[in-house]
């Protein structure tokens, strides 16, 4: 049994995650290598190893012929008196089993058997890489910050390194080597060189994902995030759903004292999150997502996706935000065109006043009305009917 290279298989397997089958393969490729380079040809060269004991033979297959004039290639062919010596009964035109000795291979023979093993080792290598952070792809990671290359950061993952560019860091932030940072995995890439990992600390994804890992509810789906709207390293607006009336998905999603969304405010450093309920009404949402200022009206179109919204004076600037920033985060969360005016405002301009909308409303009543006044008038025909049978009826009475 070989029991070091037994235990060389063992480490491997366990250390790269390297099946033995796939490195047996190697060690066979190896060998019928280093018997091409021997002797010039391995089309006749066959290898066997025993996956049990680690114990491996080659043999090399020739033909027999008569005498040694009939010889073309010693690598393919043997004499037949050659022949008797490896099998009694050999016969011209057949075939003999010869078995070489590993050790009579040179010196560059054996060093391109290992350049063979150790190539193979390479590829499986980056493939299992691969394969394992590919499935990961679209996922949050913990990472180690290696260095600067350029303006680019290097991450270490663990078997592997990433890189963050400039345009996903967050602006404001300093990494220092060392420092163990999250980050969202954008894209996996397969290279002659090894998986190039592309990774992000601005995606939207890398806060819903943080939310997933922190709050049981939503992992296990009783929550439901139904949108996202993120500026990174400011504020996040994120808008949640259950359909269980027992739960309450902002909460769920605050925690107690506020203890789950301030794990993930820490680990964003303080970028705020603002949760806001999901309502199926656009009117609602938008009002939910204008939070914290104060609504007085909105008027949602949903066909096409616009909205006019009228607040107090003194909470104009407040829905709008700093630079806007309110009202275009209320936007992207809704996906609706977000219109604001104070109520001194909207006034006077068209659309922001419910009177601009009562034509509508009339027209609306009216065809009601409209439909309702025929079942009236077959009503009221009929009543009349009974009414003047009943008075005809009293006045024969009367005149008996």
């Amino acid at each position: 049994m070989n029991k070091e290279l037994m235990e060389a298989l063992d480490i491997l397997e366990k250390e790269k995650e390297i099946s033995k089958d796939t490195l047996f393969d190697a060690i066979e490729n190896s060998l019928i290598t280093a018997c091409k380079n021997h002797f010039g040809k391995s089309d006749n060269v066959s290898v066997e190893i025993d996956r049990e004991t680690c114990d491996f033979r080659v043999w090399v297959n020739k033909e027999v012929v008569a005498d040694e004039e009939s010889v073309e290639d010693q690598a393919l062919q043997i004499t037949l008196e050659e022949a008797k010596a490896y099998d009694k009964d050999a016969e011209v035109g057949g075939t003999v089993k010869i078995e070489i000795q590993s050790k009579a291979f040179g010196r560059i023979a054996t060093q391109n058997a290992k350049n063979v093993i150790l190539q193979k080792i390479r590829e499986e290598e980056r493939s299992v890489i691969y394969n394992q952070y590919y499935e990961k792809e679209k996922d949050v990671v913990t990472g180690i910050v290696q260095r600067y290359i350029g303006r680019n950061i290097s991450i270490n993952l663990g078997k592997c390194d990433a890189i963050l560019n400039e345009s996903e860091m967050v602006k404001g932030e300093n990494y220092k080597p060392t420092e163990r940072i999250k980050v969202y995995i954008l894209e996996v890439k397969n290279t002659t060189k090894g998986p190039r990992i592309l990774v992000s600390r601005t995606h939207p994804e890398l806060v819903k994902r943080l939310f997933e890992s922190e709050v049981a509810e939503i992992a296990d789906g009783t929550v439901e995030i139904k949108s996202i709207a993120r500026e990174a390293g400011s504020r996040t607006k994120m808008a949640v759903y259950s359909e269980n009336p027992n739960v309450d998905p902002v909460g769920a999603c605050v925690g107690m004292n506020g203890t789950r969304v301030n794990s993930i405010v820490e680990e964003l450093r303080g970028e705020k999150i603002d949760i806001i309920n999901w309502d199926e009404n656009p009117g609602n949402l938008i009002q939910n997502a204008l939070s914290p200022a104060k609504i007085v009206a909105v008027f949602a179109d949903p066909d096409e996706k616009t909205a006019k919204v009228v607040v107090p004076d003194y909470q104009l600037s407040l829905a709008i935000g700093k630079e806007g920033q309110n009202a275009r985060l209320a936007a992207r969360l809704t996906g609706y065109k977000i219109d604001i005016k104070s109520e001194t405002q909207a006034k006077d301009a068209p659309g922001f006043r419910y009177e601009d909308y009562m034509d509508e409303y009339e027209e609306e009543y009216d065809e009601e009305y409209e439909e309702g006044e025929t079942y009236d008038e077959e009503y009221d025909e009929s009543y009349s009917e009974e009414f003047d049978q009943v008075a005809k009826d009293y006045e024969e009475e009367s005149e008996e």
